[in-house]
């Protein structure tokens, strides 16, 4: 379960995507996530799996390695399903108990399991296919204009690459503890919902303490290095806009278009 985490994770390979702008992606990324919310109708669904097919045949990334991240959603999927499948009003389809089923709510249930499924796959393209450092630069050039209002945008991004970067680490880290207290006896899988829970015990002190002390030595690092900030800072590799970025900003307005018509016109 620990290693079927995707989000975060970089894919290496050479893909249209991967050769994107980091703006470009984290535009595309915003829109595809605002477009789910505006869906409320089949079509919208199909507009959108058409559009998600594409962006996961362009990046390259294998197909079962980035389905492999839904199973740390699994748990809060059912709990979003069942909420919309027994607790919504309409018309009774059947009842267990005190369970009602209505078409509405399967109607809802679906939508949702669709909506989050499509969200972590959104996401984690953007991640599979941008590296930390082009997706701090990104961040950082994108919301340049809340500079004037004083707002700390260079530490804001770093924050969210560093984030973003510690993911797959404190994720092998996890599953080499896992593995240690195995093979000192621990038992990770028996026992019910509070067994399992005591049982992590011996997993969350050392994790906790193993992440502490990489950030301790990520300041020391920085700060042995003088960084302060990015006021002033050049950057090797600049950003700048190439034609295939262009080309994808249009894409994304008809793909928001198609999305608004859908949601207005069906």
């Amino acid at each position: 379960m620990i290693r079927d985490i995707t989000i975060g994770q970089y894919y290496p390979v050479d893909s249209v995507l991967h050769r994107l702008d980091p703006r470009t992606k984290l535009f595309g990324t915003m829109v595809f996530i605002v477009s789910l919310f505006l869906a409320d109708h089949i079509w919208s669904y199909v507009v959108a799996t058409v559009f998600l097919a594409a962006a996961i045949r362009m990046s390259r990334v294998p197909l079962p390695f980035m389905v492999r991240g839904l199973k740390a959603i699994v748990f809060l999927l059912l709990i979003s399903v069942s909420f919309n499948l027994f607790l919504t009003d309409g018309e009774e389809i059947f009842h267990i108990w005190i369970l009602r089923v209505t078409k509405e709510g399967v109607r809802m249930a679906a939508f949702m399991a669709v909506r989050l499924i499509y969200l972590v796959v959104g996401s984690s393209i953007m991640t599979l296919t941008t590296t930390p450092n082009q997706l701090t630069d990104g961040l950082e050039k994108s919301l340049g204009f809340l500079k004037k209002v004083k707002v700390p945008v260079h530490e804001i991004a770093m924050i969210m690459s560093i984030a973003l970067r510690f993911i797959p680490i404190l994720v092998e880290e996890t599953d080499k503890i896992m593995k240690a207290q195995m093979a000192r006896g621990a038992d990770f899988e028996s026992g019910g919902l509070i067994q399992k829970a005591k049982s992590m015990v011996p997993l969350l002190v050392p994790l906790f303490i193993s992440a502490f002390r990489r950030a301790t030595d990520l300041a020391m690092a920085m700060e042995a290095r003088c960084y302060h900030g990015g006021e002033g800072r050049t950057k090797m590799k600049p950003l700048r806009y190439a034609p295939r970025d262009r080309a994808a900003y249009a894409v994304f307005a008809v793909y928001l278009a198609a999305m608004v018509g859908t949601r207005v016109l069906v």
